[in-house]
Order: C-alpha cells, then structure tokens, then sequence
C-alpha cells in the first residue's frame, strides 16, 4: 500500500477514534495521554524508529517482544505525546510518524488513548 493511502486511511481513522470518544462523551478540553503504536519483526529497525521518535519530541517507551498466534515473534513500542483531540495534531503526527516508519522500514500500527469523563458521583450523602 502506498504512503499516500495508508495516511488517508489514518486521517479517516483520526476522526472516528475522536468522534468515538466525544459522542461517548469523553472531555473535549482534556488533555491525552496519545500512544502512537510501532512494531517490526527486526528490533535493530524498531531500535532506529525509537531514536527518531525520541528526537522528534515524543516519550518513547521501552521495546517490548510479543508472540503471536501464528508463533512468530515481532517487537513493539509506543511513541507517547500530551495533548487534546485536536485533530489538527494528530493528522500532523500521523504523517510525520508514518514517514519515520517507512524510513526506518517498521509499522506504524496508529494511535491510542483513553477515555477520560467525569469522575464517578459521590455517593455519599451530605450530612
């Protein structure tokens, strides 16, 4: 697939996670915990992806190794950045994570968060 349709079908995917998490009623004002998800089953070129995420501003956690199904092993990490659901950023950070990832020849596997609404109610009640 070219790097031209795989980013339209990420800017698509953008805007239905988003979508998704307001009209379930997620905080718009919220600030994000964004998980931008990396794997590869050639961990020197996930290593190289890393490092070029860290130097674009991103946390990047610690490559982890999974198994799967089929018995083949692949390597994973998560680059991590703090913002609101603005999908002005996040279309601008997918397109320059999946240019890193075509470079360092990995794949970028989108992004991810959390809901984040009112807390639960109190249920005690007032004395």
């Amino acid at each position: 697939m070219s790097i031209e349709r795989q980013l339209q079908e990420q800017l698509a995917e953008n805007r239905d996670i988003v979508e998704a998490l307001l009209d379930d009623g997620s905080e718009p004002d919220a600030e994000y915990t964004i998980e931008h998800h990396f794997s590869s089953i050639n961990f020197d070129r996930l290593e190289k992806a890393a490092v070029d995420a860290f130097k674009l501003g991103y946390e990047v956690n610690d490559a982890e190794e999974m198994e799967l199904e089929d018995g083949s092993t692949i390597f994973c990490f998560d680059a991590i950045a703090q913002h609101q659901l603005t999908l002005e950023l996040l279309d601008k950070a997918a397109e320059q994570l999946l240019q890193l990832a075509v470079k360092q020849k990995v794949d970028y596997d989108g992004w991810g968060t959390y809901f984040i609404g009112d807390e639960e109610p109190d249920t005690e009640e007032a004395v």
